[in-house]
């Protein structure tokens, strides 16, 4: 009897933390966290000391700084150097694919360098 279906990550093994089972669904409930993208763009051109990227995160609390930057080094994304924290091989990567979508955003958003967000549109079927 052939063993029932479930959502897989590449290698036989369910994708941690999901109900779905989808990785790009895992990518997006990391991303959406309060900060990560930030702390991303913010190591995409160096590395930055805890200190440095709570100056650049502004509001970011210690506590909420430090809790996004454990999990992104325990997806390894993030890792720990010896001048502060950078993105690995693969955060450079997953940078190089968000960078084109923040260029869209911009496009997209004209107004989303003064803050505005975009109004909700109804879709005809």
């Amino acid at each position: 009897m052939p063993e029932p279906s479930r959502p897989v990550a590449g290698h036989g093994d369910p994708v941690p933390g999901s109900r779905s089972g989808q990785p790009i669904m895992v990518l997006f409930d990391l991303l959406s966290r309060r900060w990560t993208m930030g702390i991303l763009w913010n190591l995409s051109d160096g590395n930055r000391t805890f200190r440095d990227l709570q100056s650049r995160c502004g509001s970011a609390s210690p506590s909420v700084l430090n809790t996004r930057l454990k999990e992104l080094r325990s997806v390894e994304l993030v890792e720990k150097a010896a001048d502060g924290y950078a993105l690995t091989v693969t955060g450079r990567e997953l940078f190089g694919h968000l960078e084109p979508l923040g260029d869209w955003a911009m496009e997209w958003v004209p107004s989303v360098g003064n803050g505005a967000e975009p109004k909700p549109t109804t879709r005809k079927r």
